[in-house]
């Protein structure tokens, strides 16, 4: 696959990874929203309750936006904020009041949903059910289908930090930013490479040399 270091390049492939989402955790039950990549400080990204955010000449769409700034994270980091999202998308489909104040706190219908379709969510006193991670299933769910970080991300304002997923972000705190929950191993003669969710000792069989640590 090539290396996703272009904006067209990158929003085709989020469209890719909502299809698996779709395909893994809502049974291909949602239909695809308008799915953008564009600057959201202090959230990695947002749903929109109106169905006619995106209009065109084959009917209206929600839309689920990236933010532009937070692409290069690891890549489960970026399918959990897409499946956030998504599980906001599931919750209004059906009619499952998930957030209150404003859309700002998420309360425990958003905690069992998002944990019952592939994350783990802990609680944050301001803005409730709201901090998000991939499960071991989404885990291995970039593992098997061989998905790949994101080489490309907005230039956006220095000394911003997020800290949150969903409509709203949890304010301007520096929190240091998360490692990847997986590692990459890579062959020293032909280059081929893996993932895995644990430190372990691999060998390229086509080379018969160990792999290393990327």
């Amino acid at each position: 696959m090539k290396q996703l270091t272009s904006y067209n390049r990158a929003a085709g492939y989020l469209n890719k990874l909502f299809d698996l989402l779709n395909a893994r955790y809502f049974e291909n039950t949602l239909s695809r929203p308008t799915i953008t990549i564009q600057s959201t400080p202090r959230a990695y990204g947002h749903f929109t309750l109106r169905e006619d955010t995106w209009i065109s000449a084959n009917g209206c769409s929600h839309e689920i936006n990236i933010g532009a700034g937070t692409l290069a994270r690891p890549i489960e980091n970026v399918c959990a904020t897409l499946l956030h999202e998504m599980v906001h998308l599931y919750c209004y489909v059906h009619g499952i009041k998930d957030t209150s104040r404003g859309g700002t706190y998420h309360n425990k219908r958003f905690q069992r949903e998002a944990e019952a379709h592939g994350l783990v969510v802990q609680h944050h006193p301001k803005y409730g059910w709201t901090l998000t991670t991939p499960s071991d299933d989404l885990l291995d769910l970039i593992l098997e289908n061989g998905l790949t970080d994101i080489l490309i991300t907005r230039n956006e304002y220095h000394g911003i930090s997020v800290s949150g997923t969903g409509t709203h972000s949890t304010g301007g705190e520096d929190f240091p930013p998360k490692k990847s929950s997986t590692r990459k191993y890579l062959c020293p003669c032909c280059g081929n490479s893996v993932r895995a969710t644990k430190a372990v000792h691999i060998a390229c069989l086509d080379c018969q040399r160990e792999m290393l640590p990327a």
